[in-house]
């Protein structure tokens, strides 16, 4: 077996033990795919309106809520991480004759495929309450595409922090950065509608600038075009500062 054959069996062997602990644990799944559409209907309905919004309100939340979904999953990340971390997983796994980094590559994979589940779930939910998109399957794909690569960078950060932070109990310190860093954005709510300093805040954010660019993808009426690059820039980024980041301070767990 060559190399790159052997990378890619521990890869799947860990990726297939990820999977596993689902059925072991399918509450944390459950919650994970509860949650963003918990937040959909409260924004969409309950305290609803969106400041500055014109036209159909599900329409512009649902992309800026897929969106906050991806960023969110980093603390499911995180905490499965940590565990495996205080459990002594990783470092037996880092005993056995196993490639370099198949550990992580599990770990993303199946992440993704959650992340990926969530989306369908999510959008599912949005269909049954009447939302509709004049997409094409080219533009269609193009947004989840964006949605995924903003997961993707998510992912390695929230990879990256939990090997830093070493214990599940640090997670909380992550959400309280967590949920305002989502929330500053245009999620919710047009940046026009926010004072002067806020909306520069809210345009930066990347999660704003994935919402917006899924907005014009799905053709909401209004939504901002030219979104796109930065929705692609932002994510590679963030990918090329925390992935060598992960896997360099992965590889030092043992020294």
């Amino acid at each position: 077996m060559t190399s790159t054959a052997y990378a890619l069996a521990d890869s799947w062997t860990m990726t297939r033990r990820e999977l596993a602990r689902w059925g072991r644990q399918p509450a944390a799944v459950v919650v994970n795919l509860v949650f963003p559409v918990m937040l959909l209907l409260m924004f969409g309905y309950l305290i609803g309106g969106g400041r500055g919004v014109s036209g159909d309100y599900l329409g512009y939340l649902l992309p800026g809520m897929l969106a906050l979904s991806m960023a969110f999953g980093l603390e499911g990340t995180m905490i499965a991480v940590t565990q495996d971390m205080n459990k002594g997983v990783v470092d037996r796994f880092r005993s056995m004759p196993m490639a370099d980094g198949a550990v992580l590559v599990g770990r993303s994979a199946a992440d993704m495929l959650q992340s990926v589940l969530g989306l369908v779930v999510l959008l599912g939910v949005a269909a049954a309450l009447g939302w509709r998109t004049d997409a094409g399957p080219g533009a269609f794909l193009g947004a989840v595409g964006l949605l995924l690569l903003l997961r993707f960078a998510m992912l390695w950060i929230g990879i990256h922090l939990a090997l830093v932070a070493g214990k599940p109990e640090m997670v909380q310190a992550v959400q309280i950065l967590v949920w305002p860093f989502g929330f500053l954005s245009t999620v919710f709510a047009v940046p026009e509608s926010m004072p002067g300093w806020l909306a520069t805040v809210a345009r930066w954010n990347p999660i704003s600038h994935t919402a917006a660019a899924v907005r014009d993808l799905f053709g909401v009426p209004g939504a901002e075009s030219g979104h796109a690059g930065a929705a692609v820039l932002w994510p590679l980024a963030l990918l090329a500062v925390f992935f060598p980041l992960a896997v360099r301070r992965f590889a030092r767990l043992s020294r």
